[in-house]
């Protein structure tokens, strides 16, 4: 018992103390939550990317190989939650809330931060890997998900031409493999704009989580609690053998498989207006509720 209290003290609570400067700031300086989101989706997030991308000292096959174990997390998360959807008989729009709510996980703010506190360095790496597989995929499919509940297709899909991070990855990928370096006054502003993503982003959480609202979807939240908290997990440690994911790579990849809900999430649903308070709810919900199952799973993954 002391040890999970030690390890929850040393990797969650600073995240969560973080998180609460966001929410005073929500309740006592009224912040603006869809300015400061506005910023961090076109200005801090896309520059993190680009640097994680270009910076990444992982070779081409560990980065390959966490990537698609990223990519089947998700997907298969997704289908998960869409046949218990289904099967539950939800209308459209809570769905796509449901379905945004379990596939993509705050890999970034809280699963980069608690990977570095757990596993250094190392684990940053690989988390990093996971996290830009992750916001490829929220950035992408996530907005073509999002999208359905108020557009076609077609628009969902031209709609991604204005989504900032689909060229940061393209950018990041062009230089990587090319070799080509930004002039050095343009490479220390992304850089510096890219380390303010996850410390903003970790303030976000906390406004949002004060602005947060409940609409009364019992069924659907637990569902969206119990596929992103439990069977998240379960699924990440049995898919870590088939990828051959050992040491660093396979505790990193868990971890940021088995993160709650991605604030980033909220954006998404308010942008395309599809059950924003259930997906905020889902947010507060899975982040209030993971250290329960996340101080185990360190522990477990021998933190």
């Amino acid at each position: 018992m002391n040890n999970l209290a030690l390890l929850f003290s040393n990797n969650i609570l600073p995240i969560f103390l973080a998180a609460g400067t966001g929410f005073l700031a929500a309740k006592y300086l009224k912040v603006n939550a869809r300015s400061i989101s506005k910023v961090a989706f076109f200005i801090f997030s896309p520059c993190l990317i680009f640097t994680l991308i270009t910076t990444s000292q992982l070779g081409d096959y560990e980065v390959l190989r966490m990537a698609s174990y990223a990519l089947v997390n998700i997907l298969v998360i997704g289908a998960v939650a869409w046949v218990i959807g289904r099967l539950i008989r939800l209308e459209r729009r809570l769905l796509i809330a449901l379905l945004l709510s379990t596939m993509f996980v705050n890999a970034g703010n809280y699963g980069l931060s608690l990977n570095l506190f757990a596993f250094g360095e190392p684990g940053l790496a690989h988390a990093s890997i996971y996290f830009v597989i992750s916001a490829i995929l929220m950035y992408t499919l996530g907005v073509v998900i999002a999208s359905l509940g108020k557009f076609s297709l077609k628009d969902a899909l031209v709609g991604l031409l204005k989504i900032p991070i689909v060229y940061a990855v393209i950018l990041g990928m062009l230089f990587t493999r090319f070799e080509w370096h930004l002039p050095l006054p343009f490479d220390r502003t992304v850089t510096i704009l890219g380390n303010a993503a996850i410390p903003v982003l970790m303030v976000l959480m906390g406004i949002q989580l004060a602005n947060a609202k409940w609409n009364g979807e019992k069924l659907a939240m637990a569902v969206t609690n119990s596929v992103r908290l439990v069977a998240a997990p379960l699924l990440a440690i049995l898919l870590s053998t088939p990828f051959g994911l050992h040491g660093v790579a396979r505790q990193a990849g868990i971890l940021e498989a088995s993160m709650p809900t991605a604030v980033i999430s909220i954006i998404l649903a308010t942008e395309y207006d599809v059950e924003p308070g259930f997906v905020t709810m889902a947010v507060v919900t899975t982040t209030l509720l993971s250290p329960l199952t996340l101080t185990p799973l360190l522990a477990y993954l021998g933190a």
